[in-house]
């Protein structure tokens, strides 16, 4: 098999690629639309076949810049980090409480259902653990991490390789599956009614000025038009710097130590910090059109990197129970957003647009559930609640619960 590596700049060109061809699908397939599935999904997966295709007859093998694609995720977390002052954390309040609560228990029931699976299908229940909360709710980042322990400590033999191919199926459902439940939710319940194409191009094309208007909310509206200077543009750039710079340093100085966090964990808690930091103590004013702008747009790039990347023969490598085991995921994710999630939320708009949050960052990523509910209030309308919350839960809370929870199973099976 020959393997052409794109560098940086041909990533990045072949990212908006993606992003334009997704753009073009959504706005001219009515199921897509119709679906809200994300636009670097459906540019992504097609993407993603051509390589599959290229692949199986050529044996030809495109990588792109890890790099690249490893600095938009960070820009993302550290624009979600920017974000969230304390008095957004403050409005919260017992919403963010409980729905951690709910995903923390959905870690749990994963881990069940994947261990018991595997259990009762002759396999190694570890095995089950990759495809649990390892790697659907951890992500690729996490497979990585604990694939390489599961290999040398624990003799599971191409744990790594499961833990990406199960991480890449689950960042594919997660972006699949969110936008028809939420939507399927919203219309059961009478909770919304769509906008029409001219509704959602007038609101993207109103000048959003104020900082403060009620009709703003972080990544909320990725198309909406944000009136930023090169100054703000500058300050902001440096912002981003400092908690990457900040990130990378932690992470070195935490290696090893009881508080070592994955890199992306330090970029977000950096962000939290200097917004606070700058805020509380030296009042300087925070440019939240400018972060804003950045993020969205390194969400989306991400999400069109990752995806291109996918080597989707690798999931034909799967063995037969790992497929049953990753459907069974994928059932017990829908049901559990739809009965559980979704009612213990309040049974409105926003717990709708929260379950398909949670569709996002339970099966795949974050970046991926901020695009679900995207593609919900790009169609319905604004919900600053699942806003609020899912990029906070699912970026930094989730992570130290699933580490936590997936160290405990561990320590049971040793």
């Amino acid at each position: 098999m020959m393997e052409f590596t794109f560098n940086a700049f041909y990533t990045l060109i072949a990212a908006v690629i993606v992003l334009l061809l997704g753009r073009f699908l959504v706005n001219k397939i009515d199921f897509l639309k119709r679906y809200n599935i994300p636009e670097p999904v459906a540019g992504g997966l097609v993407a993603a076949i051509v390589s599959l295709f290229v692949h199986n007859i050529w044996g030809l093998s495109i990588s792109t810049s890890s790099a690249l694609q490893t600095s938009f995720m960070l820009i993302f977390f550290a624009s979600i980090g920017l974000s969230a002052n304390f008095a957004k954390l403050r409005e919260g309040g017992i919403g963010l409480v409980i729905f951690l609560v709910c995903v923390a228990s959905f870690i749990v029931v994963q881990n069940f259902v994947g261990i018991g699976l595997a259990t009762l299908l002759g396999i190694d229940p570890l095995i089950g653990l990759i495809a649990g909360s390892i790697t659907l709710t951890g992500g690729h980042g996490t497979a990585g991490a604990w694939g390489e322990i599961l290999e040398v400590q624990h003799g599971i033999q191409g744990a790594l390789a499961l833990g990406m191919a199960s991480a890449t199926f689950g960042l594919i459902i997660g972006g699949i599956i969110g936008g028809p439940l939420a939507k399927m939710l919203i219309n059961r319940h009478q909770l919304a009614i769509s906008r029409t194409n001219k509704q959602i191009a007038d609101r993207d094309s109103t000048l959003n000025a104020d900082t403060d208007s009620t009709e703003f909310t972080q990544f909320e509206y990725p198309h909406q038009v944000r009136l930023i200077t090169a100054d703000n543009a500058i300050t902001t750039l440096g912002m981003f710097a400092a908690c990457l710079a900040f990130a990378e340093f932690m992470t070195g100085f935490s290696k090893g130590t009881w508080f070592e966090l994955p890199t992306f964990v330090w970029t977000l808690a950096g962000g939290v910090i200097l917004r606070n930091f700058l805020e509380g103590i030296f009042k300087v004013e925070i440019f939240d059109r400018a972060i804003d702008v950045f993020g969205n747009a390194s969400l989306s790039l991400y999400l069109a990197m990752a995806l291109l990347s996918l080597k989707l023969w690798l999931l034909s490598d799967l063995a037969g129970p790992l497929v049953i085991i990753l459907g069974a995921q994928t059932l017990t994710m829908a049901l559990y957003a739809a009965f559980v999630t979704f009612r213990v939320m309040g049974k409105d708009y926003d717990a709708a647009v929260l379950a398909a949050g949670h569709c996002g960052f339970g099966m795949g990523a974050t970046p991926t559930a901020v695009a679900n509910m995207q593609a919900i209030t790009n169609m319905y309308g604004p919900s600053h609640k699942a806003f609020l919350i899912v990029p906070l839960c699912g970026a930094f809370f989730v992570d130290l619960i699933n580490a936590t929870v997936i160290q405990l199973i561990l320590k049971f099976f040793a």
